[in-house]
């Protein structure tokens, strides 16, 4: 039997529910790895770098299942996990640091959506960050949290000449940034790897039932953590599309896969999109590494491709191993 360590960040004492998700990804990746032909054994890692490389030289393990989402409680760091498993040559899932790095740091990722001819909403962050901004409607973002971390209803504002002082508050933050609020649908696409070439997974809408007028139409923290919420409630995933939407979603997956190429992302990732009035996709962001609860809409794209959690774990392995026979041959 082939050993694997699956390598998560440490939770705190008190772990809210986006922090202790860790736990059941790590749960369910090691069930379907033994059904795979794997013994797993779970490492803690933080920012202890010495101690994790130790361990895993003593382990000798053929392969490391990568589920670090933070180290030491910061988002910022999520690249030195792959970074170590780089350095000591050992194959492991999901995107190498650099793509890590790049699509978490969301700033860095919508100017490298630029160059590569994509749309994405403006946004104002450090020099790019004028005295003067079109009136409009914008969201604040932070720059490195996934999960919706930090985004509430608030979140979203009008910006008239009457408001202007909450702009000198979110230039000073360095964690934050402005984005133009694009009004529409919200779509979200998952490639995995593996084998011969990435997969795209059926798309799926967020579909926003019941919301109240001026409340805005967005994936908050709560829509994604608390279960006795409006939001959790009336944010509801679909696969279901008329032929309407038949050219928008093959837009979709071209620039999904575009950007997966161009990236050189591996495993799996999620691209995140909003669709204006005019059916213009805006790309908002790239998740290198997301969830893979069982109930995750990773995981229910999957599902909707025929994919049960031991197929979707073989083809990230599958990836591993190629990404590491590439860069050990480059």
């Amino acid at each position: 039997m082939k050993k694997a360590v699956i390598l998560i960040n440490k939770v705190s004492a008190n772990p809210l529910p986006d922090e202790q998700d860790v736990l059941e990804q790590a749960a369910s990746v090691e069930k379907a790895m033994l059904m795979c032909g794997y013994s797993s054994q779970r490492i803690y890692f933080d920012l202890n770098l010495g101690n994790t490389w130790k361990l895993l030289l003593k382990l000798k393990p053929d392969v490391v299942f990568n589920l670090v989402e933070t180290v030491g409680g910061r988002g910022e760091l999520i690249h030195l996990a792959p970074t170590l498993l780089e350095c000591l040559e050992i194959p492991f899932t999901g995107s190498a640091s650099f793509p890590i790095y790049l699509s978490s740091h969301k700033v860095l990722a919508k100017k490298r959506f630029i160059d590569l001819g994509l749309p994405t909403p403006d946004w104002y962050y450090g020099e790019k960050f004028p005295d003067k901004i079109p009136e409009g409607r914008y969201i604040v973002k932070p720059i490195w949290e996934d999960g919706s971390a930090g985004i509430t209803d608030n979140s979203v504002f009008d910006l008239v000449a009457s408001n202007t002082d909450r702009l000198s508050i979110i230039r000073k933050n360095r964690k934050l940034f402005l984005e133009e609020y694009i009004q529409g649908r919200e779509f979200n696409l998952s490639v995995i790897g593996g084998y011969k070439e990435p997969l795209v997974l059926p798309p799926a809408e967020i579909r926003f039932k019941d919301y109240p007028e001026g409340k805005p139409h967005i994936l908050n923290y709560a829509s994604k953590w608390d279960e006795g919420s409006f939001e959790y409630r009336n944010s509801e995933r679909h696969f279901d599309f008329t032929g309407e939407d038949a050219v928008l979603i093959e837009m979709l997956k071209r620039i999904s896969l575009y950007c997966w190429k161009l990236i050189d992302l591996s495993g799996y990732a999620r691209f995140d999109f909003r669709i204006d009035r005019n059916n213009q996709p805006f790309l908002l962001e790239v998740n290198a590494n997301p969830c893979l609860s069982p109930d995750a809409g990773f995981m229910a794209a999957a599902g909707m491709a025929g994919l049960d959690y031991r197929a979707v774990v073989e083809r990230i392995l599958a990836d591993a191993y190629t990404k590491t026979q590439i860069t050990n041959s480059q």
